[in-house]
């Protein structure tokens, strides 16, 4: 898929746990994890908004676009 989801890679950047961030964000550890593993199919506007709130990032600094 040539959207690439470099959660794992904000949340070491900010030294922060799967566990905290899904506790911030108020999202499953489940759906975080699926998210985090690129496996996701879709993400709400809103969940987005929240992970880049706790996170202090941009958008851009979560996703990234790679041709295949």
């Amino acid at each position: 898929m040539p959207i690439i989801v470099n959660l794992d890679v904000m949340m070491a950047k900010r030294k922060m746990s799967l566990n905290e961030l899904s506790e911030k964000v108020d999202i499953t550890l489940s759906n975080l994890s699926i998210l985090k593993t690129g496996k996701a199919k879709a993400i709400r506007f809103g969940t987005l908004e929240a992970i880049c709130k706790a996170l202090d990032c941009q958008p851009g600094d979560i996703l990234a676009f790679e041709e295949d």
